[in-house]
């Protein structure tokens, strides 16, 4: 198994902390690039769109 299948794996099995590492990592790059809030938003709505579809497609985005 590579690094990928694990990757996948655990988000499958963890996808609420997958969420709040985006998250955390958004609030991050907002304080050092605040002026490109919106497109940092933006990305992270899109990197949680693909994460959910990556994690098998189990469960529903949640709710914003």
């Amino acid at each position: 198994m590579n690094l990928f299948d694990k990757a996948k794996e655990a988000l499958g099995k963890h996808p609420d902390q997958a969420d709040q590492g985006v998250d955390k990592a958004a609030e991050a790059a907002k304080q050092r690039f605040g002026q490109h809030s919106d497109k940092i938003d933006q990305g992270t709505d899109k990197v949680k769109d693909f994460l959910h579809k990556q994690g098998g497609g189990q469960q529903e985005p949640p709710p914003q």
